[in-house]
């Protein structure tokens, strides 16, 4: 069936501009990191993106490794884009990044000219797109000169195969205004940062990060606000054998402690209060802070997408809510 968009999208999305640049994002973004593998039926997945666009989601985040297995992400993205989303390509902004195991060999990871270039190159062919409209570093490479590493970026701008450049995971300052340095001699400015950000997560406040991104005029996009699953109410009664802590996949049970079960409650609380779900408090917790250009989420299904988004229809946290969140966002013991 012919998949034509909802022409009210955009009438309750809200969006936000990234630092001082002219892109702009939603205030809440899809990444496509964990389920848009081969372990999720296609049609679930066209199900997600179709329904996330048609809410006004306009921002789709992926990366070379995305999967699993690595590279299906962005191949079953591409699938969709072509069958959907190709008349819609300039209302769209789609992020890939370099930085992580990928390929055989010394250039299949990390941060050389060699692999940022070929990597982007290989991302390009599986999503089906002449270009991208961000590209990212993934992380930095210890190994590599940073002016080579932002160069490469900086050459995907110039040739057109990416409109702009941006980082993951720099969490320092000092890492982060070298990488702005090194692009700003190349001519192009540092217009995003995508780092993990959430209340039980709290390392860009710590180190100083968000203020310098404010400093540099670069907006950050914050990845992981759920604290993979954490930050819901999925663990409250029980870990569901489906589960990441059940299946062992990137955490365990031994996550869920008492201590995370007494904050988690806590905060679930709260968010009752605001007539949310603990999700909801926890995305709009993340965008409260005015260096934070948008909240990059994932979904499984169209009602857990549907449920977050709803997050942005949630009233403002008043600085009495957040008083009483502060003792609550922090890493359980």
């Amino acid at each position: 069936m012919t998949y034509t968009a909802e022409p009210t999208r955009y009438d309750s999305i809200t969006t936000a501009r990234s630092g001082r640049s002219g892109l702009i994002l939603p205030r809440v973004s899809l990444g496509l990191w964990n389920n848009f593998g081969e372990d999720r039926t296609f049609e679930t997945q066209r199900a997600i993106l179709r329904r996330a666009f048609d809410l006004g989601v306009f921002h789709f985040d992926l990366a070379n490794n995305y999967g699993p297995p690595a590279g299906s992400a962005e191949q079953n993205y591409g699938r969709i884009h072509q069958l959907d989303f190709q008349p819609y390509r300039d209302e769209l902004i789609i992020s890939t990044k370099a930085g992580y195991q990928m390929w055989d060999g010394p250039f299949g990871e990390w941060g050389s000219r060699k692999t940022m270039v070929a990597s982007l190159d290989q991302s390009l062919q599986r999503l089906g797109l002449e270009y991208v409209d961000i590209y990212y570093s993934h992380r930095p490479d210890p190994e590599t000169p940073i002016e080579e590493t932002m160069g490469a970026l900086a050459t995907a701008v110039r040739q057109g195969k990416a409109l702009y450049a941006g980082i993951s995971n720099y969490y320092t300052p000092e890492e982060t205004r070298a990488a702005a340095a090194a692009l700003r001699v190349e001519g192009v400015p540092l217009t995003i940062h995508q780092p993990r950000y959430n209340m039980f997560d709290r390392r860009i406040e710590e180190l100083g990060l968000l203020d310098t991104l404010t400093e540099l005029g670069t907006g950050a996009i914050a990845f992981s606000p759920l604290d993979q699953g954490l930050l819901t109410d999925r663990y409250l009664k029980g870990i569901p054998s489906d589960s990441r802590a059940a299946t062992g996949r990137w955490m365990t049970e031994s996550n869920i402690s008492e201590a995370y079960l007494d904050r988690a409650k806590a905060l679930n609380e709260i968010a009752s209060s605001r007539g949310q779900t603990l999700a909801q408090l926890a995305i709009q917790w993340v965008l409260r802070d005015p260096a934070v250009t948008s909240a990059l989420i994932g979904a499984s299904s169209v009602r857990q997408l549907e449920d977050s988004l709803r997050a942005l229809d949630g009233a403002p946290l008043s600085d009495e809510e957040i008083a009483r969140l502060e003792p609550l966002a922090a890493k359980p013991a």
